[in-house]
């Protein structure tokens, strides 16, 4: 079996397929998942057809990544093609968040403790992929995704089911007040160190953000587990200064069975 990481309440239900890939010896370059960080492509393409194998046994055909860019965007994905899976030019340019409607098609976002979100609406039938970096969360990326759901397909926040994968946490992630300032209105992200430092807490801002969108707090999982803390299972930029490898979080829907 390969290493995953999975959430209970995704993985409860029927219809969501879901994953957070983790470092294996087992595989190539530790089984990173990143062919924009200059390693060799045909051992990421390799790491990413085990994953495939793995969501094509549930009638999955398609995979869809992103140009990432720390933005705020977010693109719908309406057409079942493969996207960015064994090519960086193929990708969805410069974006950071995915939703679809279509089964059979798989959202994923890279990170290496930036916080990856997926959410999945079981009335609706709609699926998000999210990558957070400091800059998507002041841009409050997760709402604008949520409110792209509802407009496009009809989602209620309420309906939400909402994972927060493993992301660099509150407790290994210093920043300076430029980057602090940005998230006063949360008080209860942040511990100020003095010396125009603080600790934040991006995972939690993520969560406070989907509550506002109106997804309710018990249907938001947080793994709990920060990426620098746990470079054993999860690849780290800040504790592995700068490291190439990156983990995928993906989310899609099995075909009507």
């Amino acid at each position: 079996m390969e290493p995953f990481f999975r959430f209970e309440n995704l993985g409860r239900q029927p219809g969501c397929l879901h994953g957070v890939t983790m470092k294996s010896q087992s595989h190539p370059l530790g089984f990173s998942m990143a062919l924009h960080t200059g390693e060799p492509k045909e051992a990421v393409v390799s790491n990413r057809k085990v994953v495939e194998a793995l969501f094509e046994k549930k009638e999955v055909c398609y995979f869809v990544l992103a140009n990432q860019t720390h933005s705020d965007h977010v693109h719908v994905v309406k057409e079942p093609n493969t996207k960015g899976w064994e090519s960086l030019e193929s990708a969805v340019a410069d974006c950071d968040a995915l939703v679809t409607n279509l089964k059979s098609v798989v959202l994923g976002v890279l990170t290496a403790d930036c916080v990856p979100v997926l959410l999945y609406d079981p009335q609706s039938e709609a699926v998000a992929a999210i990558h957070a970096g400091w800059k998507g969360t002041k841009a409050n990326i997760v709402l604008k995704t949520v409110q792209r759901m509802q407009h496009e397909f009809g989602t209620k926040p309420e309906n939400i089911i909402a994972g927060i994968a493993p992301s660099i946490g509150q407790c290994c992630y210093e920043v300076g007040e430029d980057v602090a300032s940005h998230f006063i209105e949360m008080p209860e992200v942040l511990q100020h160190k003095g010396n125009g430092k603080a600790m934040l807490d991006l995972p939690l801002a993520n969560k406070v953000q989907l509550m506002q969108a109106g997804i309710t707090e018990e249907n938001i999982e947080m793994s709990g587990i920060c990426t620098a803390c746990d470079v054993e299972h999860f690849f780290s930029y800040r504790k592995e200064n700068g490291c190439n490898g990156r983990f995928m979080s993906l989310i899609g829907m099995q075909l009507d069975m």
